[in-house]
């Protein structure tokens, strides 16, 4: 009953609610990205939710897009502002993902969605973390997030899967607010290339 109807009773609420409270924050926010990022404040790319249905997920946009010579993105070290800087050193960019929650695209717990090209990569086991919908926290973030191998990540993705419940998912939350205000093993998307590469190695 939990998995089928209240859990998205509670997505709907609490996404809702968190963007009631925190638009005076998200309004801030566009302004200062949009003087940061020549206009453009919102990032939006696609990205596998349950049973690999690919939706856009919408982000702040925290690093500006200048090319070297020959017309490749510069290193994201160069890229990065100081407002996108704050904004990923506290995990702000992720705040957008409540209008995906919302909309049904995924659920404030689950696998964090990475990148489409993955997809074919992954082995039986580790793609069962599509079996439910994706999530701005969930078990891996919790239990180490960067410290973690991608392996271990996997693991406790589908680790999720299978105990997935109310009681786990407060539990999620109760540690994802304990490490928000730690600043705890800040999530950055050069772990997404590392995994790829680790994998293309294999």
């Amino acid at each position: 009953m939990y998995t089928s109807f209240f859990k998205r009773v509670l997505d709907i609420l609490i996404s809702f609610t968190a963007l009631l409270l925190l638009s005076p924050v998200i309004i801030v926010l566009i302004i200062l990205l949009m003087f940061a990022n020549n206009g453009k404040p919102f990032f939006f790319q696609k990205r596998p939710g349950k049973n690999e249905k690919l939706f856009t997920i919408i982000k702040f946009k925290t690093l500006r897009d200048p090319k070297d010579k020959g017309g490749e993105l510069l290193d994201q070290a160069e890229r990065v502002t100081k407002v996108g800087g704050f904004v990923r050193d506290y995990s702000l960019d992720e705040l957008l993902q409540l209008v995906n929650v919302l909309k049904g695209d995924m659920s404030i717990v689950g696998p964090r969605p990475l990148l489409p090209i993955y997809l074919p990569l992954y082995n039986e086991k580790q793609a069962r973390r599509h079996l439910v919908k994706p999530g701005i926290t969930g078990w891996a973030q919790v239990n180490g997030r960067n410290t973690l191998s991608w392996e271990e990540k996997f693991e406790h993705d589908v680790w999720y899967v299978d105990h997935l419940s109310f009681s786990t998912d407060l539990k999620i939350l109760f540690k994802t607010f304990q490490k928000i205000f730690k600043r705890d093993d800040i999530y950055t998307d050069k772990q997404e290339d590392a995994w790829a590469a680790w994998k293309g190695n294999t």
